[in-house]
């Protein structure tokens, strides 16, 4: 990508990427390879922001070593 400026989320970063659904221009923070989107947009396809519990993210309840939803 050729044009320079900041992204159109943050604001602060130098733009890396533009966003396949919406064509904001945003920064390598805000945009989402596997989906080609900026974050705001993978947020709405994907329905959630948080991800799901992991181990070694210590967020499973004491002697509970599966998540189920």
């Amino acid at each position: 990508m050729s044009v320079s400026g900041t992204c159109q989320i943050c604001g602060t970063r130098e733009i890396t990427d533009d966003c396949d659904r919406c064509g904001k221009l945003v920064c390598a923070t805000h945009y989402d390879k596997e989906l080609g989107y900026c974050t705001e947009c993978a947020t709405e396809v994907r329905g959630t922001t948080e991800k799901p519990p992991t181990p070694d993210r210590d967020e499973f309840p004491d002697g509970v070593d599966t998540f189920r939803s």
